[in-house]
């Protein structure tokens, strides 16, 4: 005997009630990663098109030369101490041997996913900021003359990409750690001490360091969310 349909199955309220349930099991099971995916990577990926879409149509921004002279203004021999030591180890001098160091010794210790997953996001997001560069070709602020002077383009800050990228792989690899929050933490600061000092040097515009920033979270959580969303772990590598 074949099953008897609802007299109300075809009606266009039963179809919004099955198609609301259907909504309601999704969010139920994949909410939490739909709203990470959101937040860490649609929400950054939009910041750095707007900051770009100016860039690209040669628009200024508001608060570039304000916040540029506001620092300036604070200049003294102290801060020109504090602020060339992280744009040192923001880059060449700390940021660059610390990414190949990470990834040796997670291969060495034979966590191949994390290896990976460390080689993808930090050499990509060097890549990704190289084709910026020369795709925006913006040239550096020129305001006041730097006591650290630089020739490539500025958009997006290097410096930032790269600190805010290293940051990002050392918090998932140690997310699921006791290590979790002060690899967040401190990661944090490192970035945001490294893009200040090159506001500060007056080498790169604000918002060329934003864009730094949201593009390294959306490159770098966008990997770890889409091509390594099994988890990082597998050998509880511990950093």
């Amino acid at each position: 005997m074949e099953p008897t349909a609802r007299p109300d199955a075809g009606t266009p309220a039963a179809v919004v009630a099955e198609q609301a349930q259907v909504g309601k099991s999704v969010v139920h099971r994949y909410g939490v990663a739909l709203a990470l995916v959101f937040v860490c990577v649609a929400l950054p990926l939009w910041g750095f098109g707007e900051l770009a879409e100016d860039v690209a149509a040669g628009q200024p921004f508001f608060f570039d030369a304000p916040l540029l002279e506001s620092l300036h203004a604070h200049a003294s021999p102290l801060l020109n101490s504090v602020f060339l030591a992280f744009s040192a180890v923001g880059y060449s001098g700390g940021v660059i041997p610390v990414d190949i160091v990470l990834v040796l010794a997670l291969a060495l210790r034979r966590h191949s996913r994390s290896a990976t997953f460390a080689a993808i996001a930090l050499g990509g997001s060097a890549l990704l900021n190289l084709a910026a560069k020369h795709v925006f070709a913006r040239a550096r602020p020129a305001v006041w003359i730097s006591i650290a002077p630089e020739s490539t383009y500025s958009f997006p800050s290097g410096h930032a990409m790269g600190s805010a990228t290293l940051a990002c792989v050392v918090a998932c690899l140690a997310w699921n750690t006791r290590w979790r929050w002060p690899a967040v933490i401190a990661g944090a600061m490192f970035a945001l001490g490294v893009g200040l000092s090159r506001v500060y040097l007056g080498v790169h515009y604000p918002s060329d360091v934003l864009a730094g920033w949201a593009a390294a979270l959306a490159w770098t959580l966008g990997v770890r969310l889409i091509a390594f969303r099994r988890g990082l772990m597998t050998g509880s590598a511990q950093i």
